[in-house]
C-alpha cells in the first residue's frame, strides 16, 4: 500500500467518523421540534430493523410538533412502539393515521445534561479520529521499515495525516458547538 492509499484511506475512515456523530447529534433533542430527532429510530418492520425515515413521512409543522405518517398504515402500531422505546422521551398521540409528538420545552438542567451528553459523543468521534491517526501512522512506519518509501516521504505523510486529523477535529468541534448552541440557547 502507497502513501496515497494510506491518505486516502485514512481521511474515508475520518469521515466516516465525523458523520457518524453529526447524525448522532441530529438526533438529540433541543427545545424545538426537528425531523432529525426521530428520523433514525429503528423500526420492527415485517421482522427487521428499518430506520423511520424509510417507512414514513415525517413532518414539522410548527416549532413544538412533530407528525409522523407511516406509508404502510399497517406499521402505525410499531412505529408508535418503537418511539416508546426511543430514548427521546416522548410520549407519541396516535389517530390511527399519523402519530403526532409533542415536543415540550427543556428544563435548564435538562439543557444541560443533553449538551454533556452531546460533549462525550464529541469526544468519542475525536477519539476513533485519532485511532484512525494512530492506524495510518503505524502502516507508514511499517512501509517505511520494509523500505516501500523514504523517510522524508514517511515523514510528509504523518504530516499530512496530522493536517486531516487536525481538519476533522475541527469539523467535529464545529458540529458540538453548533449543538450546543441549539441546546442551551433556546
Amino acid at each position: 500500500m502507497d502513501v496515497d492509499d494510506v491518505l486516502l484511506d485514512a481521511e474515508e475512515r475520518m469521515e466516516k467518523a465525523v458523520q457518524v456523530f453529526a447524525d448522532a447529534a441530529r438526533g438529540i433533542r433541543t427545545g424545538s421540534a426537528s425531523a432529525g430527532l426521530v428520523e433514525s429510530i429503528r423500526v420492527d418492520y415485517y421482522g427487521s430493523l428499518t430506520p423511520l425515515k424509510q417507512l414514513a413521512q415525517i413532518a414539522v409543522p410548527d416549532p413544538q410538533l412533530i407528525v409522523v405518517k407511516p406509508y404502510d398504515p399497517a406499521s402505525l402500531e410499531n412505529v408508535e412502539k418503537a418511539i416508546q422505546a426511543s430514548d427521546i422521551g416522548i410520549n407519541p398521540q396516535s389517530d390511527g393515521r399519523v402519530i403526532r409528538l409533542s415536543i415540550p420545552s427543556l428544563s435548564q438542567e435538562r439543557r444541560e445534561q443533553l449538551a454533556g451528553r452531546v460533549k462525550g459523543m464529541a469526544e468519542e468521534a475525536r477519539i476513533a479520529v485519532r485511532n484512525i491517526r494512530r492506524d495510518a501512522n503505524r502502516h507508514l512506519d511499517k512501509e517505511r521499515k520494509a523500505s516501500s518509501i523514504g523517510e522524508d516521504d514517511c515523514r510528509r505523510a504523518k504530516d499530512d495525516v496530522q493536517e486531516l486529523t487536525d481538519q476533522y477535529e475541527g469539523q467535529i468541534d464545529e458540529t458540538l458547538q453548533k449543538k450546543t448552541d441549539e441546546i442551551v440557547n433556546i
